[in-house]
């Protein structure tokens, strides 16, 4: 078919088993995807017909022996192309179907008499069944017969997978003839075999053979393509490899079966891109799939990868009947170093000022074919001359693969003006075998050192002198010089003083003579370790001026120049010794032999002291001061001590020891200190105290007169109250006789007659109470009789409230409803005639419980008898 031809299979579907039948059969053709394009003619119209799907038919019944040794032709017919293809079918005598019989039985006579069966062991040939087949079906098989059939009528059946089980219905079988059929084309690579066993019984369902197995093989067909693990395959192999060297392994697999041809591999290598320096760089296996180089000259710079394309084949490679497939094989060179790296130009130039480090001077480049950020690519630099004291150094920038040069130590432009340097440049890996260094992996860099001006420098530096303290005013010391470095340079120094702490010193600045202008103390507290350090700066009138300092270091030797003191100043001493001494130590600022061995002595005034007091000496530096008597009072003594040092002029000072004595208890210590302390206090204590007392009434003072203040605050601020928020006036006096506030804005008027009112006395209609009913027209209320009978009374109040209840007017709360005016002018008289018990006693007021609940408390008071 990629050929562009097509194959015409003829598969015969059904033939009858003996040559006197009538044969008829149908033939399919596979025309290779063609489809409708082709037209198929009969060599034989009269026996054979073909459709228009191209299924040959039988065209009547066909005896087999009438077409023995004839075929066939068919012809296809390509409408476009007008080619054509032919074909011959043969026509063969259909095979029998095989017949299986259950194994015979053997009688066996034992002893007594008595008949055993004996089944003789009798083995099967396996059922061979071929997938795929195109066959018509059912397709019988085989036939299962059992020697009984002919004395009893027997049914056959079989069971197992494929018949009864999953997969039902892939066998059959006749009943009666036992003829086993298949259904449908089997698949070897789904299921390839089937264990089936034949069973035959009567009619009645009894066995009457054992079971058989009958064993189906399904025979492979090549009907499945070599199929690679992965379309892609990726390898890698090393540059400029020795034929032999081994790639990558490829694999395959087929379904079919691989111990027949059809499932038997074999690869191929279809194609090689590119094709250079040959086209045949790499050969595969044909049966391990196994890629080795079998050509030399593999260079990455030039074609880095290469594609090949693998074919796989099966019926062991068959390209005729063979089914095919292919996959792609990437092979990616491996960069080794066979490239040196190359300097870009044969020199290179720089320049550096003198004095300076880690200052690049110029970068050299290179060019290097091996692939970019690899070891054989990333270059290193080597400086084989020029550079003897090591001053420059040539790391690699790792982005650019140039070579840095660098200045690691300080260059002199008096020493050195320029340098010549070698560098070589090598691969972080060495060269592969057979590769050589180029000449361009070589070259020569010039460096030229620019003067700079440098600070004057003081030699030596610090420089010490030794020499006695107490040396006077503007005394010469010595003379503190700085050369200059720049000797090509014609440079003026001037000096001056930058550090002095004691301000003894000061150097002139044209020669650098350095003089006293104070006299020296060794005792100061500048002086350290005997050593007095000033500092002083030398400066150049270079471009740009350049400055240097220099450390003086004078080392001052002692004289006896300070009296000795008593250490301590004071000391405690009881009323009583017992015994009771004072050990004291001379202290002196100078050094031995200006110090000790000291002499202590008490003076001879006042004669007291010497009386109360005695002075022993224990050592060199230290005595003893203790009381002669008995008894001290307590007090606070000052007593002079003279001492004398043992200097070669001997210096003496009296220095006064401020004694505490005081009364002690069984311990030795004091117990009245407070008294004691309180005795003496000097007059600074006593201000203190005072100072303290005066600050502590003023504080008292001004607390006084801020709380005073905040009353007088808190005052004010309750005048600015607003009055009707005051508390105070909101309160309501209820002991006055009379009603409340809103009680007394009630209009008394309504209370007379309106027929009495005078105009005058009527309020405006815009002022009115809140609680007051609306300004409406009034409603008619009924006018009482002014005949005082009982029944009129009720029949008026009854005709009172139903006006009002269905008055608008009438408010819903309390207020006045005016029923009847009282008073002068009132229709209704007086009522005090209810107090009267003479006016009302023989009168029936039950009436009163008739009218409701408000009129039941009269009742109750004026209905009943006496009592």
């Amino acid at each position: 078919c990629a050929r562009g031809q097509v194959f015409i299979c003829a598969f015969l579907e059904k033939a009858c088993t003996q040559s006197t039948h009538s044969l008829s059969f149908a033939v399919d053709f596979v025309d290779c995807g063609r489809g409708s394009g082709l037209r198929f003619e009969s060599g034989d119209p009269a026996d054979f017909r073909i459709e228009a799907d191209g299924t040959v038919v039988a065209a009547r019944t066909l005896q087999l022996s009438d077409r023995k040794g004839r075929s066939l032709e068919i012809k296809a017919k390509d409408v476009k192309s007008q080619e054509q293809w032919l074909v011959h079918v043969n026509f063969t005598q259909p095979k029998q179907v095989p017949e299986i019989l259950f194994p015979r039985h053997s009688v066996v006579v034992k002893g007594d008499g008595s008949v055993n069966r004996v089944k003789r062991d009798w083995v099967i040939p396996p059922v061979n069944v071929l997938e795929n087949s195109r066959k018509q079906f059912p397709e019988e098989l085989v036939k299962i017969q059992s020697d009984k059939d002919k004395s009893n009528s027997l049914r056959y059946s079989v069971t197992g997978p494929g018949a009864d089980q999953n997969p039902t219905g892939l066998f059959i079988i006749d009943a009666i003839s036992g003829i086993l059929s298949v259904t449908k084309p089997l698949d070897r690579e789904h299921i390839p075999n089937f264990h089936l066993r034949a069973h035959a019984v009567d009619v009645n369902g009894n066995q009457m053979e054992n079971p058989i197995d009958i064993i189906i093989n399904v025979i492979d067909m090549n009907d499945n393509r070599p199929e690679f693990t992965h379309q892609i395959w990726n390898g890698t192999v090393d540059e400029g490899a020795k034929p032999g060297t081994f790639v990558m392994t490829v694999t395959s697999q087929d379904k079919d079966d691989p111990n027949t041809a059809n499932g038997m591999l074999r690869y191929k290598i279809l194609s090689q891109t590119p094709e250079s320096p040959s086209s045949n760089m790499f050969t595969i296996n044909n049966k391990t799939g196994k890629i080795i180089t079998v050509a030399a000259g593999l260079d990455r710079e030039k074609v880095p990868q290469y594609t090949l394309i693998i074919q796989a084949t099966d019926m062991e490679g068959n390209p005729m009947y063979g089914l095919s497939n292919t996959a792609t094989a990437v092979i990616r060179l491996l960069d080794v170093n066979d490239n040196t790296p190359e300097f870009t130009r044969e020199t290179f130039h720089g320049e550096v000022p003198e004095n300076r480090v880690n200052v690049i001077v110029t970068n050299l480049t290179v060019t290097d074919k091996d692939e970019p950020g690899t070891p054989a690519w990333n270059a290193v630099y080597r400086i084989i001359s020029g550079d003897p004291t090591g001053r420059f150094s040539i790391p690699t920038d790792p982005v650019t693969n140039e070579g840095l040069v660098t200045v690691v130590k300080p260059i002199d432009y008096e020493m050195n003006r320029s340098f010549m340097l070698t560098v070589v440049a090598d691969n972080e890996v060495p060269l592969a075998s057979g590769i050589h260094r180029t000449r361009q992996s070589t070259s020569t860099v010039s460096i030229r050192v620019i003067d700079v001006n440098e600070s004057p420098n003081f030699d030596p530096n610090p420089k010490q002198v030794k020499l006695e303290e107490g040396l006077p005013q503007w005394s010469m010391l010595t003379t503190f010089t700085a050369h200059d470095p720049d000797r090509y340079m014609q440079q003026t120094i001037r000096y001056s003083k930058l550090f002095d702490p004691a301000n003894w010193l000061e150097i002139d600045p044209n020669n650098g003579r350095i003089s006293t202008i104070a006299v020296l103390d060794r005792e100061s507290p500048y002086v350290k370790n005997n050593l007095y350090n000033a500092t002083f700066m030398a400066a150049d009138n270079g471009v740009p001026p350049a400055s240097g300092t220099g450390t003086l270091q004078i080392n001052l030797l002692d004289i006896n120049d300070n009296a000795p003191r008593v250490f301590p100043q004071e000391a405690e001493v009881c009323e009583r010794p017992e015994p009771n001494a004072i050990n004291i130590t001379a202290v002196d600022g100078d050094l031995n032999p200006n110090a000790g061995p000291y002499a202590f002595e008490l003076p001879n005034r006042p004669s007291d002291i010497r009386r109360n007091w005695t002075l022993t000496r224990i050592s060199g530096d230290h005595a003893q001061l203790s009381l002669k008597i008995s008894y001290l009072e307590s007090g606070i003594y000052e007593l002079p001590i003279s001492i004398t040092d043992s200097g070669n002029l001997p210096m003496s000072n009296t220095t006064y020891l401020r004694i505490k004595v005081c009364q002690c208890d069984h311990h030795g210590d004091c117990v009245d200190m407070e008294r004691i302390m309180a005795a003496g206090l000097g007059t600074g204590a006593i201000i203190a105290i005072l100072i303290c007392i005066i600050i502590l009434l003023v504080l008292v003072l001004m607390f006084v007169m801020w709380m005073k203040r905040r009353d007088k605050e808190r005052q004010a601020k309750q005048l600015l109250i607003d009055p009707e928020d005051d508390v105070r006036d909101n309160i309501l006096k209820y002991d006055e006789e009379g009603g409340g506030e809103e009680d007394q804005d009630y209009d008394l008027s309504q209370l007379q007659q309106p027929d009495t009112l005078e105009p005058d006395l009527i309020k405006p209609v815009g002022i009115r109470r809140l609680d007051e009913r609306p300004m409406h027209s009034e409603p008619n209320y009924p006018i009482r009789s002014a005949a005082p009978h009982p029944g009129d009374i009720g029949e008026f109040i009854h005709e009172g409230l139903k006006a009002a209840d269905t008055d608008p007017t009438a408010p819903p709360y309390d207020s006045l409803l005016v029923f009847d005016y009282e008073g002068s002018g009132s229709t209704a008289g007086s009522l005090s005639s209810l107090h009267s018990s003479s006016s009302g006693g023989d009168q029936d007021y039950d009436y009163l419980n008739d009218w409701g609940p408000r009129f039941r408390k009269l009742a109750d008071m004026y209905g009943g008898n006496d009592d």
